[in-house]
């Protein structure tokens, strides 16, 4: 009973360093909802409360329907989905080339992989607009989808490599000896296994490519069609200033599709792959 009571008190300081980081980490998400569902003359006040004092929904009725709300929507989408599926495919191709075959160069390719990962996204900015301009694909949704493939693909391929580093290659050997091809062994017997790999590299890529805003505001200029949702949001703002109230709730809906989909494959990422073996 005392050990008990004394591995608590232990703990206790790191329980409570745990809920001071959720608490700092959640109030800035709090604080949008909230001022979401604010008045405007509440959210100018100079006498801001934690609670609010009266409810609307005004905000978001602006927000839904402002100019373009469903066309930005369905360019994030389509952008976003394009390049998930485009970096799964080849950074799993990739990843099983590295991880199971021996080939030359096989070394260099995962270390100029890492150097891809380890370059800030914004050194590239100018580099990625010049190639746009010459070759004549600015203001276009598939240069974007190709940005956001180009920026998820390194980190696809270092978790994919290795999640496939865990499957015993015993597996799809003993596939291959009961008739399948290499191919059909890798796709009945593995593939499966690698579904948690693949929930997190399509949660890392999501997340990345529905949140970007400096490529898209640069990319995509002439074309207003063409914008994604991160830039719509810098679109409430009037002769007097922000609409903080608008911008707060158009925030809110953008922020949930990310959050619906970090909740329906976080259960998936952290399973661990013996239970995968066993439902498999």
């Amino acid at each position: 009973m005392n050990r008990a009571r004394s591995a608590r008190l232990r703990r206790l300081p790191l329980n409570a360093a745990a809920t001071l980081t959720v608490l700092v980490c959640l109030f800035p998400v709090y604080w949008m909802i909230s001022t979401a569902f604010k008045p405007s003359k509440d959210i100018q006040s100079s006498d801001p409360r934690l609670f609010p004092r009266t409810w609307t929904l005004d905000h978001f009725r602006t927000a839904v329907h402002a100019d373009g709300f469903g066309m930005f929507w369905r360019n994030s989408v389509l952008v976003t989905v394009s390049s998930i599926l485009l970096a799964l495919i080849v950074a799993l191709a990739s990843a099983y080339a590295v991880a199971r075959l021996r080939w030359k160069g096989r070394r260099q390719f995962m270390l100029m992989v890492f150097i891809a990962q380890m370059a800030p996204w914004e050194s590239l900015i100018i580099p990625v607009y010049i190639i746009s301009r010459d070759t004549d694909m600015l203001d276009r949704l598939p240069t974007l989808t190709l940005v956001y493939f180009m920026v998820t693909l390194p980190f696809s391929v270092i978790v994919l490599r290795g999640f496939i580093g865990t499957i015993p290659p015993e597996l799809e050997e003993a596939a291959q000896v009961d008739g399948c091809t290499r191919t059909a062994a890798f796709r009945k017997v593995a593939l499966p296994l690698l579904a948690p790999g693949l929930m997190a590299t399509s949660l890392f890529g999501f997340i990345t490519a529905w949140n970007e805003f400096a490529y898209a505001n640069f990319l995509i200029i002439k074309h207003q069609d063409s914008r994604t949702l991160p830039v719509w949001l810098s679109s409430f703002q009037n002769t007097f200033g922000t609409d903080w109230g608008a911008t707060m709730a158009a925030s809110t809906l953008f922020a949930l599709p990310a959050l619906v989909v970090f909740l329906l494959l976080q259960r998936h990422v952290t399973s661990g792959f013996a239970a995968g073996a066993v439902k498999g």
